[in-house]
Parts: C-alpha cells; sequence; structure tokens
C-alpha cells in the first residue's frame, strides 16, 4: 500500500458511491498519522468566481475577478483554500513537484492583481475535504482510494472535465481499465 503523505493524489474507486467524492481526485496538502488529513477535491469546479465570494479591490475588471473556484470538499465550504506555483510566499507549504499549499494571502492577491493570466499558476477552491486521525489510511486500505504519490505537479497540467479518467490512464495497467468504468453500469 503506498504511503500517504503531503503531494498526493487520491483518486475515488468509481464504484465509490458517495456524492460528495465520486469520480474526484484530491490533493493532499496536509497528512499525519496522529493528526488527520487536509485536501482539496481539484476536479469538481465551483459556479463561482473569485470576484463572487471577495471585494476586490478594481472590482469586476481585473482578470482576477474571473478566476475561477472548484469545489475543495464538502467541509466549510465558506472559506477560501489555494494551491500555486509561487516558492516565494512567506508561509506556503511545499508539496513537491514546485507546487505550494497557502501562504501569505494579502501578498498573494497584490502579486495576482497585476497578472493577466492568474489560472496559469493558482487554483483557488471553496471548502476543503478533511479525514480525522486514521480515517484515510483506513479508507485507503478498504479500497476506496488509489493513492498516487508525489503526484502534486499534476494539479496544473490536466484538464479538470477529464482529470479523473485521465490521472488514471495515466497511471496505466488495471488503472487504465478503470478509467473506463461507467458511471451507472446497469446502463452496459
Amino acid at each position: 500500500m503506498p504511503r500517504i503523505r503531503s503531494g498526493s493524489l487520491l483518486i475515488s474507486q468509481p464504484f465509490l458511491g458517495d456524492p460528495n467524492f465520486e469520480r474526484t481526485v484530491v490533493l493532499i496538502c496536509s497528512h499525519s498519522d496522529d493528526e488527520g488529513s487536509f485536501g482539496l477535491v481539484l476536479n469538481r469546479p465551483a459556479s463561482l468566481q473569485l470576484g463572487d465570494v471577495l471585494e476586490l479591490p478594481g472590482g469586476d475588471a481585473l482578470p482576477l475577478a474571473r478566476l475561477p473556484l472548484g469545489l475543495g470538499g464538502p467541509v466549510q465550504p465558506d472559506t477560501l483554500h489555494y494551491v500555486h506555483r509561487r516558492a516565494n510566499l512567506p508561509n506556503a507549504v511545499a508539496l513537491g513537484q514546485d507546487i505550494y499549499w497557502g501562504g501569505d494571502f494579502r501578498q498573494l492577491m497584490e502579486e495576482l492583481q497585476t497578472d493577466p493570466s492568474p489560472t496559469e499558476d493558482v487554483r483557488m477552491y471553496v471548502g476543503y475535504s478533511g479525514w480525522t486521525a486514521g480515517q484515510l489510511a483506513e479508507e485507503v486500505k478498504e479500497n476506496v482510494w488509489i493513492v498516487h504519490p508525489n503526484a502534486a505537479g499534476k494539479v496544473f497540467t490536466l484538464d479538470n472535465d477529464a482529470f479523473w479518467q485521465s490521472i488514471l490512464r495515466e497511471k496505466g495497467g488495471r488503472f487504465r481499465m478503470l478509467s473506463n468504468y461507467p458511471t451507472d453500469p446497469r446502463l452496459n
């Protein structure tokens, strides 16, 4: 069983049955056997943009206002979380492969106000996914999740619409077969 750690991706099994995580890919941002796990669903777009949830100096005219938000998970949907490729952002947590989680939000917003294409290196999410101590390890043992270790760099490389299927195909072997599993097997 692959070890769960920050920077790993969790790929839901096709037969999961939980609407919060069906056909999702979750980036693990923090994992501790004693404290639990924190992650962000990468492939669930929200029908919101950053300008819908934050009052930005410069308003809706900024490209930043149109930054699409994802649904990071079912926990605390009134919170905002972000991953990025900005190594210079103070207090950001390195996840591997030049991907970072969090950091100085005020500085990030200042930098992004002049950025013509903020989606190139920043992804933002409302809510998060969380597991208590031992819960995620148990779910992995029960074959709920496929662990893809050290894969944080995939955040910016795969299309959100086909992320789940693409990551399984990329893993190859039996995972490639799972990528074609129908949403509803009864319709086959």
